[in-house]
């Protein structure tokens, strides 16, 4: 009895001591936080609380950026000039059927495959005559005819043509180096703009080698023969022929009624980009005539009286950066338009 009385005061000491420590844990607890803590309940112990998983709020959409729009296709006037100097300076004369005019036409065709181009070279055969006072033998000349790879021949398209041959003598700077460092440049600009129905063409053999239609623009003149037999709705077709010599406004010119149309549209592109333009009738010195004949409509821009024409005075100083960049306005402000 002495030893359950014993145990039960050990045990009763043991909660005391329990109970103690409890109370003077809460009491440090309180002393630390300056706050009372309450004593704890007596009562069943109750059921904790069911954790629960919060459910994630929905990542936002995030906005897309807006993509910038690319900018608008620019005449870039000094690489016109720069194309002037390369084909009239750095290459010189390019008689249509001498090795000159074939190191041009690969030049040519080298720009048009870097801007993404289909190129093809359309060979014909030139006979033999007089270059403007120099006896030339016969041969072989081309044209450099290059074309999106989008472009469709049985929906309507424009053509833009330069002639990249000379006379025997003359550097050609003024004709035909500007025409075709203008039609370079705007197959750049129609690149970047992604205009797929157009098909740019550098001329061969333009120059006369006798009197007459048959002894002139051998190279148009072929093309529009092959074109014939070709399925396609051709819009209209310019010619930039001789651009560049300084002047107050820019010649258009057709051949015939067939080119009176194209003829307007350029003057209605001309009002639209504040370019002075001066029309004349019975045009007929440029490959745009090859396609008024065959019924195909078609202009000439060019054609401005200079001291050095068809002789060695045809060098790039003749050139005016002025009317070349007028010129390229133009014929952007044509191209780029609805072809309805």
């Amino acid at each position: 009895m002495k030893a359950d009385r014993n145990r039960q005061t050990v045990r009763r000491s043991a909660a005391g001591l329990a109970v103690a420590a409890v109370i003077a844990t809460s009491a440090c607890t309180a002393s630390d936080s300056g706050q009372p803590v309450p004593s704890p309940a007596v009562g069943p112990t109750a059921s904790p609380a069911p954790s629960t998983t919060p459910t994630p709020s929905p990542a936002p959409t995030p906005t897309p950026s807006a993509t910038p729009s690319p900018a608008p296709a620019v005449f870039e006037t000094e690489r016109a000039m720069a194309d002037v100097r390369t084909l009239a300076g750095d290459i010189g004369p390019r008689l249509a059927t001498g090795p000159e005019f074939d190191r041009a036409a690969g030049l040519v065709a080298e720009r048009f495959t870097g801007l993404g181009f289909r190129v093809a070279r359309q060979e014909f055969e030139v006979p033999a005559g007089d270059s403007w006072g120099t006896p030339v033998a016969a041969g072989s000349s081309a044209n450099v005819i290059a074309e999106p790879f989008g472009f469709d021949p049985a929906r309507p398209y424009r053509i833009v043509g330069a002639h990249l041959d000379t006379i025997a003598v003359a550097p050609g700077a003024e004709d035909n180096a500007s025409g075709v460092a203008v039609m370079l440049e705007l197959a750049r600009m129609a690149a970047q703009e992604q205009n797929q129905q157009v098909r740019f063409i550098a001329f061969g053999a333009e120059e006369p080698r006798a009197q007459g239609d048959a002894n002139h623009h051998y190279g148009s003149r072929f093309y529009v023969d092959e074109l014939a037999r070709q399925p396609g709705e051709l819009a209209g077709m310019i010619s930039l022929d001789r651009v560049g010599v300084r002047s107050d406004r820019v010649p258009i010119s057709n051949g015939g009624p067939r080119g009176l149309p194209v003829r307007n549209d350029l003057r209605a592109a001309a009002d639209r980009v504040g370019v002075p333009v001066q029309p004349t009738d019975n045009n007929r010195a440029s490959d745009h005539w090859s396609f008024e004949k065959a019924g195909l409509p078609a202009a000439r821009i060019g054609s401005v009286p200079y001291a050095g024409y068809h002789s060695r005075r045809d060098t790039p100083d003749v050139i005016d950066p002025r009317q070349l960049e007028r010129v390229g306005q133009l014929a952007w402000a044509w191209l780029s338009s609805p072809t309805g």
